[in-house]
């Protein structure tokens, strides 16, 4: 273990190597899962990750309107 001088030579050149992987990464949580969400709800516009999700949604929320025809096939 580094002690004195050496220790905080070695903390500032690991500060600056997280600063750089953090900046070449660039991405946050929210726009990960924006990436997941395909499918989207005609009625509100909420966004699902999976069509039986959406399904399962539409059910519940949505229940007078006509289910749209790419969920007709889905098992819920």
């Amino acid at each position: 273990m580094a002690r004195g001088h050496q220790k905080a030579l070695s903390q500032q050149r690991n500060a600056e190597k997280t600063a750089k992987a953090k900046k070449a990464v660039g991405s946050d949580q929210k726009t990960a899962a924006m990436k997941s969400l395909h499918h989207k709800c005609t009625v509100c516009m909420s966004m699902m990750p999976d069509p039986k999700t959406y399904k399962q949604h539409f059910e519940s929320k949505h229940p007078k309107s006509t289910m749209p025809p790419e969920l007709e096939g889905v098992q819920a």
